[in-house]
């Protein structure tokens, strides 16, 4: 089992709905992993992904923003989260140390565009880099 060298973190915090949607993107300086934060305050939530490795394989190899669809990324992030979450409820047979929590993800809200890119790029990457598969094929970046 792999080590939490590569601890990842995925969090959404969700609540209310709202029509605004200001999304703010915060990098942090490097450190040992990589650390990424994604939030809206007028919706409440937020995401962090701290894995070693994921912003500069986002800057090098994700296909840019625009090349997918908003609808292509929620429907594929909803498949991701779905998997995601069935591993992260059963630890004894996954380990927790992949999937330490569950994703709060709900379709009927519309996180927007960036939201959906990093989400689903994340996924991309954490298929690639750990060698899982959450739902059917990976496609190569």
């Amino acid at each position: 089992m792999k080590t939490l060298v590569s601890f990842v973190v995925v969090l959404l915090v969700l609540v209310g709905c709202s029509s605004s949607k200001t999304v703010v993107a915060k990098e942090s300086t490097p450190k040992a992993s990589d650390t990424i934060r994604i939030a809206n305050e007028a919706l409440e939530y937020e995401i962090i992904i701290f894995d070693p490795g994921f912003n500069s394989w986002l800057m090098g190899k994700a296909k840019p923003r625009g090349f997918y669809s908003e609808t292509y990324l929620e429907s594929k992030n909803q498949i991701y989260v779905a998997e995601w979450n069935i591993r992260a409820s059963q630890p004894q047979r996954f380990g927790d140390d992949l999937y330490p929590m569950r994703i709060d993800y709900d379709p009927s809200i519309r996180y927007g565009y960036e939201v959906n890119y990093m989400l689903y790029n994340y996924f991309i990457y954490f298929q690639i880099n750990y060698n899982q598969r959450l739902g059917g094929f990976v496609p190569f970046p």
